[in-house]
């Protein structure tokens, strides 16, 4: 058996082993699955923690793994835009294959993704993350959802996960429908109002006309009648 199929081999029980590990033991905030054809590519997805930047979001992201894992360190991705990490480019991170020196062959997938999330959560800058600002980071976290429900990798791989980011936006769809309609009424009754105000002005400007033109009525014929007097 040549070397390349050993170290292979050794990846590809070290990769099983993760996976069943993941499984019984998952993640918090991540989940994680291997293509169905490649177990040495893996896609995840990490949920915004609470009272974080990132609240609210899903992003996903890859790893690829060498034949020589767990020897070898993998490359780590991210795909969903952030506003923390570049998308589609291979993130410098010590846990990543940009840090051979620092890689240590007991970590696990768990470890590695343990890791990446704790970076994504600082501020300190590296190769393949980019500065924005605390706004724009909560602006992707709202975008991300809408991101997400169009790849395809996520659909296929993660079902259920892309079954709660459909309800999320339908559940944003109803609410900006409520809010619009909320609107229609508000300004559907201001108009109303308005208009029983206007007609409410009308009538008593006209009551006000009729009084004006009775009274001065009312004055010409007094003047008319002592002037009548006067003259007898």
């Amino acid at each position: 058996m040549s070397k390349e199929k050993r170290t292979t081999g050794t990846a590809l029980s070290r990769l099983r082993q993760d996976y069943m590990r993941l499984k019984k033991d998952p993640v918090p905030y991540i989940v994680a699955e291997p293509l169905p054809n490649n177990i040495l590519e893996w896609h995840y997805l990490v949920r915004g923690p609470e009272n974080s930047l990132y609240e609210g979001g899903i992003y996903h992201g890859k790893l690829k793994f060498p034949p020589e894992f767990p020897f070898r360190a993998p490359s780590i991705y991210m795909i969903t835009p952030s506003g923390r990490f570049k998308t589609n480019t291979r993130l410098c991170l010590s846990i990543s294959d940009f840090h051979p020196d620092t890689w240590n062959p007991a970590w696990s997938v768990g470890t590695i993704l343990t890791g990446l999330l704790s970076f994504m959560l600082e501020k300190s800058p590296t190769l393949g993350s980019v500065e924005t600002n605390d706004m724009e980071k909560k602006s992707f976290a709202l975008k991300s959802i809408d991101f997400n429900v169009k790849d395809k990798i996520v659909v296929e791989l993660f079902p259920e996960v892309y079954e709660e980011m459909k309800k999320i936006l339908e559940s944003r769809l109803d609410t900006a429908s409520t809010s619009q309609n909320g609107s229609r009424k508000a300004s559907v009754s201001l108009a109303v109002n308005q208009g029983s105000s206007n007609s409410y002005q009308n009538v008593l400007a006209t009551a006000i006309v009729a009084v004006g033109f009775a009274f001065f009525a009312y004055s010409v014929r007094y003047v008319l009648k002592t002037i009548s007097y006067d003259e007898l």
